[in-house]
């Protein structure tokens, strides 16, 4: 009861400042984020990866090259902490999944003491005289199931965002991170990728894929009016999660 009372007043508190948010913004919109450091925000973790035994460049006499340098000449793509790159998102994601199951069993059992010692006939003087001691027990159960399913998924996403190198591991691989906020009337879409990228995967023109990116996070929300309406209101959401039935 005490954990029931402490989720009620916990989910009460929060219907409580996003209903004060909402006030706030009535007449004007969702407000938008101020631009902070992401290194600042509480949500923030450095990331720590395996990284690759360090290897001495060996200098090699009479050569403009460099031992364990990317390119010959410097470039303008990102490659330290605060430098921006281009993520280009292009998700197309198919899913279909269909399958059946069909379960049954019958089971029958049977239990008697015809004979034991000639103790089977004293078993009236425990046990009412209607009991026979050649059928104690007998028992038997059915039980059966049927179930059916099928799950068909298609989603794309495309999208263009600057992220910003937010560390550079050991071995010279880049975390980045970027959110991106458009408001458009009362709707405001929250745009947040982060993840590692390698050097190697950066374009010419300082953009690289979602799908060199590793331990990607991408999500795109929305908040405002239209987004409200669209989802259970919070006493809803909560009697769903503490509900059994």
């Amino acid at each position: 009861m005490i954990r029931l009372a402490a989720i009620l007043l916990a989910g009460t508190m929060l219907a409580g400042c996003n209903a004060a948010t909402r006030l706030a913004e009535i007449g004007r919109g969702p407000r938008l984020s101020e631009i902070e450091n992401p290194t600042q925000t509480p949500e923030y973790r450095p990331v720590s990866m395996p990284m690759p035994q360090a290897r001495e460049p060996v200098p090699n006499a009479n050569s403009l090259w460099r031992p364990g340098a990317r390119a010959f000449f410097r470039d303008q793509r990102a490659a330290q902490v605060g430098d921006i790159v281009t993520v280009l998102v292009s998700i197309r994601d198919e899913a279909q999944l269909a399958n059946s199951s069909t379960r049954s069993r019958d089971n029958s059992e049977s239990l008697g003491l015809p004979a034991m010692l000639g103790l089977e006939s004293s078993i009236n003087r425990i046990l009412p005289n209607s009991v026979s001691a050649s059928n104690l027990v007998s028992g038997n159960s059915t039980s059966g199931s049927t179930g059916t399913g099928q799950i068909q998924r298609n989603e794309t996403v495309t999208l263009r965002v600057a992220a910003v190198v937010t560390q550079v591991l050991p071995n010279g691989n880049l975390v980045v991170g970027a959110r991106q906020e458009v408001r458009v009337n009362n709707e405001l879409r929250d745009l947040g990728i982060a993840g590692v990228i390698r050097p190697q995967d950066i374009q010419s023109d300082n953009t690289v894929r979602h799908d060199r990116m590793a331990e990607a996070r991408i999500s795109y929300i929305g908040r405002g009016m239209l987004s409200d309406v669209q989802q259970p209101r919070y006493g809803q959401q909560l009697l769903d999660i503490i509900l059994p039935f």
